[in-house]
């Protein structure tokens, strides 16, 4: 038995050290008119590799127990393993990388991720200032703002106004982003509170 139980920490010491070269905890905000206000926070967990080298995505899946795996882009060899489900990211993601820990600077980018993940399960997501919060939160991941700019308050405040960001990327939609974002067609449509496609 534990034979067992060391082959298993061996597995989730390997997995962390990949994520922590390959993989992501963003927070994205999309536009949704359907949302409480009119933006929805999308966080995600993500990890990268070529598809030639894929059996350690499908090691990663089948060790968290959720996701789904995709090609990074149309023109892209690299496949994307993708958890944006929330209760996925609450009782799978979140708490494996709590045991195992992240060795580089990424660890704050996991433990911002986590808060923001908890405060969603409650709910704070849902009010103005518990959403603001949320927003200043993603914005200092993943490089704090240095690959974006947003004028955050007139954004929220006015969710009717047409709103003024400029960003590193072509897609106007999502306003907080990590350091690199991998292309996803209809990553627009989720609503707060649904699921996701996983």
């Amino acid at each position: 038995m534990q034979g067992a139980d060391d082959q298993q920490e061996r597995l989730d010491g390997y997995i962390a050290g990949y994520v922590d070269g390959e993989g992501c905890f963003s927070v994205s905000i999309s536009r949704n008119p359907t949302a409480v206000f009119r933006y929805q926070l999308v966080p995600e967990f993500h990890v990268s590799q070529i598809g030639e080298r894929s059996e350690v995505l499908q090691l990663i899946r089948e060790r968290l127990r959720c996701g789904y795996i995709k090609p990074n882009g149309r023109n892209d060899r690299t496949l994307v393993l993708v958890v944006r489900r929330r209760e996925d990211l609450l009782s799978r993601v979140v708490p494996f990388f709590e045991r195992c820990p992240l060795l580089s600077s990424k660890q704050r980018d996991f433990e911002k991720f986590a808060v923001v993940v908890r405060a969603m399960a409650k709910g704070q997501h849902q009010t103005l200032t518990g959403f603001t919060k949320l927003v200043e939160i993603g914005l200092s991941m993943n490089g704090s703002g240095q690959y974006r700019q947003v004028r955050w308050r007139s954004l929220i405040g006015h969710p009717e106004s047409s709103e003024t960001v400029r960003q590193t990327g072509s897609n106007p939609e999502d306003t907080v982003r990590a350091a690199w974002r991998h292309a996803e067609s209809g990553r627009n449509v989720l609503t707060l509170g649904q699921s996701g496609r996983e």
